[in-house]
């Protein structure tokens, strides 16, 4: 499963990177607003340091005003990803942008029928919200493994992005419904490396390490 790191932190997008597990970056305007720098500064600096797929939000709500500003987004980098909300306006741009080579993630997806819409009219990826809807008393996983579904029987190519992702456990089951992508937030990326034992078994090797003798010939 690819791992996308969900921010516009410059800084977190760098350390994962160091990492080697940095798949893709998704923003959304939240995120960028939090980073104090302008689009034009601060998108092609995260297309520069991500190689994989980085997406990056239209703010318009009309299909026109969508498609334009998709154009300009393409063309920051070969790597931008057009990130464009799941709505009919939406879903008209999504088919346009499409057919002009324009790769798009389709985002704010609740219901298995939205996902459905978004394959049909070309999308590269969709982008269902677990989290939130786990918050709102539903479980999210459900929705990952009804997209899935239904992009097998009928082959779609769009890829699943689990999104809204709140803790690891999250991540072990979008990867065990056969999700090809999770993205989430520096705090949850850096959790997937932690376990107790991991860290009890590494203190205790170190500690029996220093009682075993030296040679100090071989030391010098």
């Amino acid at each position: 499963m690819k791992l996308f790191l969900d921010t516009a932190d410059l800084d977190e997008i760098r350390e994962v990177a160091r990492w080697r597990i940095l798949d893709g970056v998704t923003t959304n305007p939240t995120h960028v607003s939090k980073t104090g720098l302008s689009p034009q500064k601060l998108y092609p600096e995260i297309c520069a340091i991500c190689q994989g797929p980085v997406s990056l939000e239209t703010v318009s709500l009309d299909a026109a005003g969508i498609v334009e500003e998709g154009r300009q987004l393409a063309k920051i980098a070969e790597n931008v990803v057009v990130k464009v909300p799941v709505m009919k306006e939406g879903l008209i741009a999504v088919k346009q942008l499409a057919t002009e080579g324009i790769r798009t993630n389709v985002t704010l997806n609740f219901s298995p029928l939205q996902a459905m819409l978004a394959a049909k009219c070309g999308a590269a990826y969709i982008s269902p919200f677990v989290g939130r809807l786990d918050a709102a008393g539903h479980y999210g996983m459900d929705l990952v493994r009804q997209i899935k579904t239904i992009y097998d029987n009928y082959e779609y190519p769009t890829e699943i992005i689990v999104a809204a992702v709140r803790h690891p456990v999250h991540v072990v089951e979008a990867a065990m419904a056969g999700a090809q992508i999770c993205t989430m937030s520096f705090d949850v990326m850096n959790q997937l490396y932690d376990h107790p034992l991991t860290d009890l078994g590494a203190e205790m090797f170190l500690e029996d390490w220093k009682k075993v003798p030296q040679d100090e010939a071989s030391s010098s």
